[in-house]
């Protein structure tokens, strides 16, 4: 019987470690069969395969009863001094974008893709991608789910979400459960992404060889470094508009006492208390506080738009796809409205990644192998993510507070 249990100990260990520790343990040991085995390697693509094909599956699906779910249960009429802090949000989110769209214009990443050449037809400029996306917003709902439609399924979401809002109190508590059923489904699919990044690495790298690490090293780079930029000068800048003083004691507040913690558990929502505790501790405004930061824990999503952006844009690069300026605004556009509608599980910034792809024509098949890079790299993409939304919620409440504390004693 002891035997047993000292046998099974390392495997329990293991089924209950973390999802980071997994996907790492993956990570590792698809190298190793890639470097001491080729052939064994690529024997294990099918499980990289049904990982990527089950993203596929769910992807729509959540996309469409997220989307619906959060602007039908929006609740109005919260107090007036909300609004600056929605606003701050809102910006962040969109200048993240717009950051990312610049850093990957002057660093171009490339990715490793199974192309297939005769589905892809990349659109000419802003004229054409302008057309592809009102062709795709008034796609049939049912034809815009089958084929993964991502522009059509927002559009229709969207509508369904605005008319479900008159709906009654049972309607809307069951668009949330449909929700919250739809993200545990998505959390059931990511629990196996360790199994599936190690059949994507060791095939992958038995294919093409270890090259494929430094393009992967670049990219988790370039995501690192828009994200430092984000919460170092944009943030700050931001901060500075509202408040006319140095914005930077409490910008190293909120990273140290709320980016660390954030960092580590990879959840906004999880960071909600922590962020609650450092806004009492500032003195700030409870009334302001108890609300703002938990809308911004589902809408400040600067990191999310900045990987939604520079994962498109590494697959527009691979496929030689030209970006005007007009795109490229666009892009940000779309990208800031996917990071809003991101879901609250690990990874959730990933799946809404073949939302912009859709805007250039990418397949499916090809806009989920991208995603699949993210999940590879995910182990220090989605820390730092989380860390940069869950310490710009608290940033901007706090800053939106003193803005308003110091307006009052102008007038007094």
């Amino acid at each position: 019987m002891s035997i047993e249990k000292s046998r099974s100990g390392p495997l329990q260990r293991l089924l209950q470690a973390s999802l980071v520790t997994q996907i790492m343990i993956g990570l590792v040991a698809g190298l190793a069969l890639a470097w001491f085995s080729k052939e064994s390697a690529l024997s294990v693509s099918l499980l990289g395969t049904l990982f990527v094909s089950a993203l596929k599956a769910v992807a729509p699906l959540l996309v469409m009863v997220l989307v619906i779910a959060s602007i039908a249960n929006h609740k109005q009429g919260q107090k007036s001094n909300i609004r600056p802090i929605i606003m701050l949000y809102l910006l962040s989110t969109f200048f993240a974008a717009v950051l990312a769209v610049a850093f990957s214009h002057l660093l171009p990443q490339t990715l490793t893709l199974t192309t297939a050449n005769n589905e892809i037809t990349p659109p000419s400029g802003i004229l054409a991608v302008l057309n592809g996306l009102l062709m795709s917003m008034v796609s049939n709902p049912i034809d815009a789910l089958l084929h993964a439609n991502y522009i059509g399924i927002l559009v229709w979401a969207i509508g369904l979400g605005l008319a479900f809002r008159h709906s009654s109190e049972t309607t809307r508590a069951f668009l949330n459960d449909a929700s919250d059923a739809v993200t545990y489904l998505v959390r059931i699919v990511i629990r196996f992404a360790p199994i599936g990044i190690f059949g994507l690495v060791s095939s992958i790298l038995a294919s093409t060889g270890f090259s494929a690490l430094w393009q992967y090293a670049h990219l988790l780079g370039l995501l690192l470094g828009c994200m430092l930029v984000m919460a170092l000068v944009v943030n700050p800048i931001l901060v500075y508009w509202k408040i006319r003083r140095n914005p930077y004691p409490l910008v190293f507040t909120c990273l140290r006492e709320s980016g660390v913690t954030a960092f580590f558990t990879r959840s906004s929502a999880a960071n909600i208390p922590v962020n609650m505790a450092l806004a009492k501790k500032l003195n700030l405004d409870e009334d302001t506080y108890s609300v703002s930061i938990p809308i911004g824990a589902n809408i400040s999503m600067a990191g999310a738009s900045i990987t939604i952006t520079v994962l498109t844009l590494a697959a527009v690069n691979t496929l030689g796809i030209h970006v005007d300026i007009g795109t490229a605004i666009l892009l940000s556009l779309v990208a800031s409205i996917c990071a809003c509608g991101a879901s609250g599980v690990a990874g959730g910034s990933l799946l809404l990644i073949p939302v912009a792809c859709n805007m250039f024509g990418i397949p499916n098949d090809m806009a989920m192998q991208v995603v699949a890079v993210g999940f590879i790299i995910g182990v220090l993409q989605d820390s730092a993510e989380t860390a940069l939304n869950s310490s710009a919620d608290i940033l901007f409440t706090a800053a939106a507070c003193m803005a308003e504390e110091r307006r009052v004693e102008q007038q007094v």
